[in-house]
């Protein structure tokens, strides 16, 4: 998604292509993401075929209400995504606590990815 960004030059800005309501260029909210990332993002979403405002609800919703984050296969705690640690090795897998991070560890295969991930392969 970042690599593409002549595309999201091409594109313009996010606010237009996205039919957000934008003042001075800013999108309201308070959101700060820059807008060549939402750009980008916008790109991708209308690659995948998804509608923007579908994902964007989406977005909301999980951030308002929360949703199962934790990379445990079959955990099903639902929460925020600030609630749910992050692996200190490679900084990309969350867990909802210890006992699903050792879990996942010995049988859930994070082990093997971890040092992949945390190497930058």
């Amino acid at each position: 998604m970042y690599g593409d960004e002549p595309y999201a030059r091409e594109v313009g800005h996010v606010g237009e292509v996205a039919g957000v309501a934008t003042s001075a260029g800013v999108i309201e909210e308070g959101h700060d993401v820059p807008s060549d990332v939402l750009t980008s993002a916008v790109h991708w979403l209308r690659k995948g075929g998804l509608s923007l405002v579908d994902a964007l609800n989406s977005c909301r919703r999980m951030a308002l209400e929360g949703a199962a984050y934790c990379c445990n296969e079959g955990c099903e705690v639902v929460g925020l995504l600030k609630e749910f640690k992050v692996c200190p090795l490679c900084k990309t897998a969350r867990y909802c606590g210890a006992a699903c991070q050792k879990q996942d560890w010995t049988t859930g295969g994070h082990k093997e990815k971890c040092g992949t991930f945390a190497a930058g392969l």
